[in-house]
């Protein structure tokens, strides 16, 4: 008889266990496929009719006007449609943070797919309609979904998570983001929609991944602490948590949240500029400036910048680059899904110096490469090889660490706000990359890559020295080790760390 009920016992636990396991993978995906996913998505599907956008912009001028555009105007009006994501990106990041305060988590995903369904609109209609201004805007609109996914995506699987697997499920967007490159790099092929006359489709497919998540999401419940902390309504707080985690005992973490709920009772949401202003977030400030600026500045888009030119010079045909190209985006996959199983494990400094120090190897390397580029016939393949081992260098921390650090160094207050700032310095540094590039190309030949390897340098040591350790903490007690470092003194009754 007791064997009997222990089997029943084990079996419902085993049930429970899937359910949670079925929730938490849901919520992943449907606020993924919405989210980050977009951002790599999009970044990747307009490189593939770049000629054909350019020779629509010279066709419906000529057809408007009777004159045909320079050339220069041509690449400069492209150059626009290609910075708009950017400015659209900034603007989705600046505008996150208050909306996350006042919508919520889930809901601000579920709202920020109407921008992209808006731009999906206007680049799908804009060939038929013979305008290419309806491209920038909607690029504009894809990037404000973008600029919002990008920071409320980790935070929301962040605020979600137990604290045991709290890394692997907020890191879970990065192989979303990498995926969406790959996907929107494969749906570029000329045998796919990389066509003279479906490119409009290619710009607008972007609206698929958004209505799934608008059927998928609802289904997921909004973040816990954000319905404790910021709504203070402590039961629909409890109905959330027992969607997430299923039928088990929910006391240790309910008591952790209304901890941090009593530790935080004082407190309003901060604002951007408060973050500047408040000595207790002094560390967490500096902390997020120089890892938000050194995803862009580290030179990752860069190698992608260089690799048509060094795959050509390895003598693969013009035609099949596209193909090679692809396993660009594969590696990056390849190190997301890694990393995000060794993030609890290894933890997130050592994947985010790790991963600094081996494009710092990478850049070296790839600049001798590029110096006896047409003086040793195997250089071109060892510039090859630099390539896909600094993308994959770059995938193993910095492309998905760097989104959760902010998630869980900053407390519930100041969350919004700070990845409001990590976000702007994305979109900020990769506007500049995308304009300085070719003069930093242009002055300093083979060596351009030079102060992107000073910049991973420089990033490494500073996380070896500055970055705690957030593994298997909670927020609470990682808010305690940085009251200590800003202000010097110890906290009443707080362990040592």
């Amino acid at each position: 008889m007791e064997l009997g009920r222990s089997t029943v016992l084990e079996l419902e636990l085993e049930d429970q266990q899937q359910l949670q396991i079925r929730c938490l993978l849901l919520t992943i995906f449907a606020a993924s496929i919405g989210g980050t996913f977009q951002y790599g998505y999009n970044l990747s599907i307009i490189n593939a009719p770049t000629i054909f956008i350019q020779n629509f912009i010279n066709e419906t001028w000529i057809e408007r006007h009777s004159t045909q555009l320079e050339n220069q105007v041509i690449t400069l009006l492209w150059t626009f449609i290609v910075a708009s994501y950017s400015v659209g990106g900034l603007v989705g990041a600046l505008i996150a943070g208050p909306m996350a305060i006042r919508f919520g988590r889930r809901n601000l995903l579920l709202l920020s797919n109407a921008f992209i369904l808006v731009g999906a609109l206007l680049m799908g209609l804009s060939k038929t309609l013979k305008s290419f201004e309806m491209i920038l805007i909607g690029r504009l609109f894809t990037g404000i979904n973008a600029g919002v996914g990008m920071n409320i995506n980790p935070m929301y699987l962040g605020e979600s998570a137990p604290k045991e697997i709290r890394g692997l499920v907020a890191l879970s967007f990065a192989p979303f983001t990498a995926a969406g490159i790959v996907l929107g790099q494969t749906i570029g092929l000329k045998e796919i929609l990389g066509t003279e006359e479906l490119w409009p489709l290619l710009l607008a497919s972007c609206a698929v991944p958004s209505l799934i998540q608008l059927l998928t999401l609802p289904w997921c419940p909004e973040s816990p602490r954000y319905l404790l902390i910021d709504r203070e309504n402590k039961n629909k707080c409890m109905k959330a948590l027992k969607r997430l985690r299923g039928d088990v005992d929910l006391t240790t973490e309910m008591d952790e949240l209304l901890e941090e709920q009593t530790a935080l009772k004082s407190q309003s949401a901060k604002r951007l500029w408060d973050l500047f202003q408040d000595r207790s977030v002094r560390w967490q400030l500096i902390i997020t400036l120089v890892l938000g600026s050194a995803i862009q500045l580290s030179g990752n888009d860069a190698m992608y910048f260089y690799a048509v030119y060094v795959f050509s010079a390895a003598g693969i045909p013009n035609e099949k680059i596209q193909y090679v190209t692809i396993g660009t985006g594969c590696c990056e996959f390849i190190t997301a899904v890694t990393s995000n199983l060794f993030i609890d494990r290894i933890g997130r400094r050592m994947l985010l110096m790790g991963g600094y120090s081996l494009m710092v190897g990478c850049g070296i390397l790839f600049t001798i490469s590029l110096t006896l580029q047409d003086k040793v016939s195997w250089m071109p393949y060892l510039s090859m090889i630099c390539i896909f081992a600094s993308i994959l260098s770059f995938g193993i921390g910095p492309a998905g660490v760097t989104g959760v650090i902010p998630m869980e160094i900053f407390d519930q207050t100041a969350r919004p706000a700070a990845y409001m700032i990590n976000g702007s310095l994305l979109w900020i540094n990769l506007i500049v990359i995308g304009m300085t590039f070719p003069l930093i190309v242009e002055g300093l030949g083979s060596f351009c890559y030079v102060p992107f390897i000073c910049m991973s340098f420089l990033t490494a040591l500073f996380i070896g020295i500055f970055l705690p350790e957030t593994k298997g903490k909670t927020f609470l007690e990682i808010s305690e080790e940085f009251y200590r470092r800003n202000f010097k003194e110890p906290v009443k009754g707080s362990c040592d760390f």
